[in-house]
């Protein structure tokens, strides 16, 4: 119940503070005035309006918007750990450093649209800005349920349109140039079940014997593992197996026999046990050895400043024409990797990647995937994840249901498998071809 204290002020005048109780039981002030009534009157609106769940410690709402987000909300946040990943990233990048010392209750839906011009003005993307604003959005729906404000900033403020670009589906002649570039067995075969399931690069990377029926030629998909920082990971290691997958549903469904002979030949070949990764991160090659081209074959190199000229793919030619054609770089290439071998110059060790055994997805794009994309010959742009695309767009454009390609994909919405309906080059023959047989009669 709201009532008024007295008190006698400095000037030895009354004062009285409006007074009432949270909903912990302590007693809360609604502020200090020259009348009774004043404070009464204050209080029981203050608990009025505690009872519309409308009421807060204004006090909270002074914090700094640092303090609160790095103090109180992010380490609270639920979130996958990737997720959390790319929160802290685009936190300290883009939102921390212009609304960090702002207080909480300070924050006006005209601040986050100059935040929003700024970003424009800098260059950054429809995607990035988006993704800014969903974090910013968060904190502050936290903030206005924790009653820390009674105002959410980010309501009403638009943003840049973020366009969905149209999907690019190889085809299968362009799947086979690249995978019969992929040089090692393994992820040779990595990549032919990939087209052949459609998984996720968490998913097919974590992927166990136990997880094939092989008498039925069924995979099952239960987990999923993710690469995050070690900031981000329980342990502080670099993978995180999660036991399940997107969207917390695992799904089944069935590869070709042909497919399935071939893993099980290989898990045998390779004696994978069941409880083993099928397809683990392969073994550092060692370093190829350079052998230096003949120089009686190359030529000599261009004067130098003396006008001495020495013989192409010799150190002399590297060190003193100064030359660093291929053949010269090739030999001086030779020379420190003898030296290396011998234990002189301080030789580095060789750096391994940091892994349990699971592939690293950038150890995979670099060494394996560009390497045979660019050989292949189809141009750039192509990642590993337009295997996942490909493979719906196949399915659906052979005339497979709608509803279990959904399934088989493991997408949430029907919607998301929709996307991936006339994809392909030529999905639009059919209709070009009735055209063309209209205008052509026509003509006739």
């Amino acid at each position: 119940m709201a009532y008024a204290r007295k008190r006698i002020g400095k000037d030895g005048k009354p004062r009285y503070t409006g007074c009432y109780l949270d909903l912990q039981g302590r007693e809360r002030s609604a502020g200090t005035f020259g009348e009774k009534r004043r404070a009464e009157r204050a209080a029981q609106e203050a608990e009025f309006r505690q009872r519309e769940g409308r009421v807060g410690d204004p006090k909270r709402g002074k914090q700094r918007f640092r303090e609160y987000v790095v103090g109180t909300w992010f380490p609270h946040h639920v979130v996958e750990a990737k997720t959390r990943e790319t929160y802290r990233y685009n936190l300290h990048a883009h939102i921390l450093p212009w609304f960090g010392t702002t207080r909480m209750s300070e924050i006006m839906p005209g601040d986050v649209r100059e935040w929003v011009t700024d970003q424009v003005n800098r260059g950054m993307s429809p995607q990035t800005i988006d993704k800014n604003m969903t974090i910013l959005s968060a904190i502050f729906t936290t903030a206005l349920n924790d009653q820390i404000t009674f105002l959410h900033p980010c309501k009403g403020v638009k943003i840049p349109v973020a366009p969905k670009k149209p999907l690019r589906i190889i085809t299968s002649e362009q799947f086979d140039a690249i995978y019969q570039n992929v040089k090692v067995v393994s992820l040779q075969l990595l990549v032919e079940l990939d087209i052949e399931s459609g998984m996720r690069w968490g998913e097919i990377t974590e992927l166990r014997p136990r997880d094939l029926d092989f008498a039925n030629s069924i995979v099952t998909v239960s987990r999923a593992v993710v690469e995050v920082t070690p900031e981000d990971h329980p342990a502080g290691g670099r993978f995180l197996v999660k036991e399940y997958p997107k969207n917390k549903k695992f799904r089944r469904f069935k590869i070709s026999r042909q497919l399935t002979a071939k893993i099980q030949v290989y898990v045998e070949a390779n004696g994978i046990d069941t409880e083993d990764l099928l397809f683990p991160m392969p073994e550092p090659r060692p370093p190829a050895q350079v052998e230096p081209d003949k120089p009686q074959d190359l030529g000599l190199t261009e004067p130098n400043d003396k006008g001495r000229q020495y013989r192409h793919g010799t150190i002399t030619a590297y060190s003193m024409a100064p030359c660093h054609c291929q053949h010269c770089k090739r030999a001086y290439a030779a020379y420190r990797a003898a030296r290396r071998a011998e234990g002189k110059d301080s030789p580095r060790h060789r750096r391994v990647r940091d892994t349990d055994g699971h592939i690293p997805g950038d150890w995979f794009r670099r060494q394996v995937w560009h390497p045979a994309v660019a050989a292949s010959g189809i141009g750039s742009g192509i990642g590993v994840h337009h295997l996942r695309h490909a493979h719906a767009s196949w399915l659906l454009a052979g005339g497979a249901d709608l509803q279990i390609v959904k399934e088989r994909l493991g997408h949430g919405s029907i919607a998301t498998t929709q996307r991936y309906l006339h994809t392909l080059p030529t999905a639009d023959e059919t209709a070009l071809a009735a055209f063309e047989r209209i205008r052509g009669r026509q003509a006739g």
